[in-house]
């Protein structure tokens, strides 16, 4: 890794690096001692890049003040005041902080270190370039000097969502494709024995480095190059990647932009990725897909899926392509540009669409897992709704799901028992003093948060899955109770049964419940 590539970055001795971790949690410097310390109105807005209520509320000079100060709102300190917090001499020496141009009594920060809070309550740390911790290149400052196209960015709303979304069964190899930040392979080292991460951008790579080592996390097997290059011929048991998946025309800035055409970038991963799973794998990726005219966004996204894989495709927002190009020109920076040259950017954005047939771009979460089936189970919805993150459990029983319905005709699942899911409630829609509602909706409180649409039969169904009677006895009782014929009641109904437990709201009973 050559010196200009890292420029500005610290250096990752191990044994200060511990000591500044200890100076960390002795000052709270920790995403908890930043709630107590800002109130949540003031750390809601840090996230959003906005520092003025920060700084009012850093106006002493107590150790995590100062932190805070130095490492998020990026203003010098009086040397002393960093000494009271920090092994100072060792920072100096790694280059964590650096003195303030000609004033030698005040220090600054080289980098953007945040507080994370783990999933299990640990404590960690991020780093990124200044200024880039979150909202893109658009908020960059103090990082004179940094190749614009080579910045790290820190933890933001894509890099939350993916990890939230993520299955974290133990497994044995995890490789995180496009690492940034790290903050991908940090979540994967919990449950991982081997944990990979590869980044086109070596700059990447050494903060990736600093993250895990500041954390307390094993150190990933980090490696330089693009998409799979640097893991060819290698298999892995869950792939990661929030990658560059911004559809632009051209590649400006590494941690965003692909510089492959349309969402080329984006397939090219979902194709190659069996490859790279052994049997029962898992690859979960963010992405942003062109919906073409003409075509179904569903049927252009299903055809990526390799053979042998199960597929789960949510989208979660589309935005035309006006605001598309707005959102990213703000992100890189460009508003603030020259309004010709801002102009010329953004008619070239939608030059590109045009030429395209790109009349909108989806984003969303796309999940792979290697099943080897010959008749693969690819979903592909539009889920614009709140969801309860961390979601990765969700995920995981989708799939189980799938294995279980795949391998039941309907006798088999007349003769399956079943349990109702956690959190569903029941609501009546109809005029208000009406006899009957006009239909019945199952809710799910938790997970995906779904809602479907069911009648009279459905709902008692739902009502009495306790996994003691299989769905079989279950229609038989209410056939009788309706006073229906029960063989016919059995006909018309696995359908509206594969519904329910596809999307969640039934569970299949294992043996011995």
């Amino acid at each position: 890794m050559d010196s200009v590539s890292t420029h500005r970055l610290p250096a990752a001795d191990l044994a200060r690096t511990d000591r500044l971790r200890e100076a960390l949690l002795a000052a709270a410097f920790t995403a908890d001692g930043l709630l107590d310390l800002l109130g949540a109105p003031a750390y809601a807005a840090l996230a959003r890049s906005e520092t003025v209520p920060a700084l009012r509320a850093t106006r002493g000079e107590s150790p995590l003040e100062t932190l805070v100060r130095l490492f998020l709102l990026q203003r010098p300190v009086a040397y002393e005041r960093a000494a009271a917090a920090l092994p100072v001499e060792d920072c100096l020496a790694d280059g964590w902080l650096a003195q303030d141009g000609a004033d030698a009594s005040a220090v600054r920060a080289t980098v953007d270190v945040r507080p994370y809070g783990g999933p299990e309550g640990q404590d960690w740390w991020v780093v990124a370039d200044l200024g880039c911790a979150v909202g893109g290149a658009g908020g960059l400052a103090g990082t004179s000097g940094v190749d614009r196209s080579q910045l790290v960015l820190g933890v933001g709303g894509a890099s939350t969502t993916l990890a939230g979304i993520t299955v974290r069964t133990p497994v044995e190899r995890a490789l995180d494709l496009g690492t940034g930040s790290g903050i991908q392979a940090l979540h994967a080292a919990q449950h991982a024995t081997r944990v990979t991460a590869t980044d086109l951008n070596p700059r990447a790579l050494h903060v990736a480095r600093l993250t895990l080592a500041l954390s307390g996390a094993p150190a990933a097997d980090l490696r330089e190059g693009s998409l799979f290059e640097p893991v060819a011929d290698e298999t892995f048991d869950l792939i990661v990647s929030n990658p560059p998946f911004v559809i632009s025309p051209g590649a400006r800035l590494t941690y965003r932009d692909g510089g492959m055409g349309g969402d080329d970038l984006c397939r090219t991963l979902v194709q190659r990725s069996a490859d790279h799973l052994n049997d029962g794998g898992y690859c979960q990726l963010l992405a942003n897909w062109q919906h073409v005219e003409g075509e179904d966004w569903r049927e252009r996204l299903s055809s990526w899926v390799p053979r042998g894989c199960d597929a789960w495709i949510v989208q979660r927002e589309v935005q035309d392509v006006t605001q598309y190009a707005e959102l990213w020109l703000r992100d890189g920076g460009d508003h603030r540009a020259d309004p010709a040259e801002y102009a010329a950017r953004y008619d070239a954005w939608l030059d590109e669409f045009e030429a395209r047939k790109t009349k909108g771009v989806g984003f969303g979460w796309i999940t792979l897992r290697k099943s080897g089936a010959d008749q693969p189970s690819i979903v592909a919805e539009e889920w614009p709704h709140p969801v309860e993150q961390p979601l990765g459990d969700a995920v995981r029983a989708h799939f189980e799901r799938q294995d279980f319905l795949r391998s039941h005709d309907d006798a088999a699942l007349l003769a399956a028992r079943f349990h109702l899911a956690a959190e569903v409630a029941q609501e009546q829609v109809g005029a208000p003093g009406a006899e009957d509602p006009e239909h019945v909706v199952l809710r799910q409180n938790r997970g995906m948060r779904r809602a479907t649409k069911v009648d009279t039969v459905g709902a008692g169904f739902a009502g009495v899955c306790d996994g003691s009677l299989s769905a079989g006895r279950i229609l038989d009782a209410i056939a009788q109770l309706m006073e229906e014929d029960p063989v016919l009641l059995r006909d018309r109904t696995p359908d509206s049964i594969r519904l329910l437990v596809e999307q969640g709201f039934l569970t299949p009973a294992g043996p011995s419940d």
